[in-house]
């Protein structure tokens, strides 16, 4: 018999050795534990939700939030462009954005007080401000929770996916394992077949073994010693169980198969933008925009939420070349090629798209053409899930300093993608002491976008 991959009915026979050993309902379990032990929301309705991190901290000033008519230390070097909605502009950079102003709106009265990367990754991402290491949960991401509430709504499917890897803020905390995202590691932004390394059970474990059962039962056996030695058995027993589900059926298989995609769209999205590699002077841009394409397509067959790290947008030196040379120009394709993609398969109106990163930029440029780390006001850009697109909520100061008008908190931003969703943010989950700690700690629903 050649060898290949386990089959359903190979794991069946599996299961059926009981008590003998490892069977199915082991491999199973924390999936069933966690859909048992939690507690469900309104999540039956479908919907998706797409996160663009453009971790760094996005400026206001040169994306959606332009200042044309400050001094030139706070306006910066570029202009602002009349979009398709009268009387909103935005960076004379972002044409393509402005042709499709209609489909999407803009929060420009964002804020919080920590100007840390990682501390607000994890108030944008959890809500809370982060206890000890910014670098690791101490509370549960959105995506986290949206995973334990209904998580199994598809269980051919991730219900969580980080593309390509995960990023401080992401994490489940105390939710445990089997809520953290699965991630791609792999990016589809590079050259070459796209493929997902940890989307396989061990190679050891095939058909031609299955019939050996002592053989399978001590290779499951080490394989369960390895990784509780490694103190990350529930993840791993996670993982089995997720990718069981990929690899039998085709569904999860043709939804992360990127390379399906006619060379066209992925051609929409930005196929052929190369990487840009980091200098002393600059950040590197990598060649996100098929992390969309793949986002796009992951909502499509039934993930929940899926995250896209948009990295790396902290301009502190040569901000504009940054900007004009790299981020914008690959940004403005790839986000309207989402949008208006989502919108013409009848997808935009159950997929919200939020893209934002953890704080914004100081309103005065400084000596090198860059802005530095600024919490204390900062935009997003949203579209669909029933968000009526051309509209502004809230604004800054002239100077884009402060929140003058409708200030808003990210926690009124996960009140918006949770509601979308059917999540129940009154449910306290138990943290690792016990506490019962609320979905959120406030936040209202921003009812000015629907």
């Amino acid at each position: 018999m050649n060898q290949r991959a386990i089959t359903r009915r190979g794991l069946l026979r599996v299961g059926a050795l009981g008590a003998a050993g490892l069977g199915l309902a082991d491999l199973l379990r924390l999936r069933e534990l966690s859909a048992a032990s939690g507690t469900p929301g309104a999540g039956s309705q479908p919907g998706s939700v797409i996160i663009l991190w453009m971790r760094g901290g996005p400026s206001q000033h040169e994306t959606w939030d332009p200042k044309p008519d400050a001094p030139a230390e706070f306006r910066g070097a570029f202009g602002a462009t009349p979009t398709t909605v009268p009387g909103i502009q935005i960076c004379d950079l972002l044409p393509r954005s402005a042709a499709i102003m209609d489909r999407w709106s803009i929060i420009r009265s964002l804020h919080h007080n920590d100007a840390g990367h990682s501390a607000g990754d994890q108030i944008c991402f959890t809500g809370y401000p982060n206890e000890g290491n910014p670098d690791t949960n101490t509370k549960p991401s959105c995506g986290s929770i949206i995973a334990k509430q209904i998580g199994d709504r598809n269980p051919e499917l991730p219900s969580y996916v980080m593309i390509p890897r995960r990023v401080p803020g992401v994490d489940a905390a105390y939710l445990g394992p089997g809520c953290a995202p699965f991630e791609t590691q792999a990016d589809p932004g590079n050259d070459g077949k796209f493929e997902i390394p940890n989307l396989s059970l061990p190679q050891s474990i095939s058909v031609d073994r299955v019939d050996d059962r002592r053989r399978l039962l001590a290779e499951l056996d080490h394989f369960r010693r390895q990784a509780d030695h490694e103190r990350k058995f529930d993840a791993v027993d996670s993982f089995q169980s997720q990718a069981w589900n990929i690899l039998t059926g085709p569904k999860a298989r043709e939804a992360f198969d990127i390379d399906a995609e006619p060379a066209e769209v992925r051609q929409r999205y930005g196929f052929m933008a190369p990487y840009i590699a980091p200098t002393p002077d600059r950040c590197g841009v990598p060649a996100w925009s098929q992390r969309f394409l793949l986002a796009r397509r992951l909502v499509e067959a039934g993930v929940p939420i899926v995250t896209v790290d948009c990295r790396w947008w902290d301009t502190h030196v040569k901000g504009y070349e940054t900007m004009r040379d790299g981020f914008l120009p690959r940004w403005d394709q790839a986000y309207s090629a989402l949008i208006e993609d989502l919108d013409e398969r009848g997808l935009l109106e159950t997929t919200m798209v939020i893209a934002w990163g953890e704080f914004g930029r100081t309103p005065r440029v400084n000596a090198t053409g860059g802005r530095d780390h600024y919490p204390n006001v900062f935009s997003a850009a949203v579209a669909g899930g029933g968000i009526q697109g051309g509209r502004v909520i809230g604004e800054s100061d002239a100077k884009g300093a402060l929140p003058a008008e409708n200030p808003k908190q990210p926690q009124d931003v996960l009140a918006t993608l949770y509601a979308h969703l059917g999540i129940d943010t009154e449910i306290a989950y138990p943290d690792h002491n016990g506490r019962p700690v609320p979905v959120l700690p406030f936040g209202t629903r921003i009812r000015e976008l629907f």
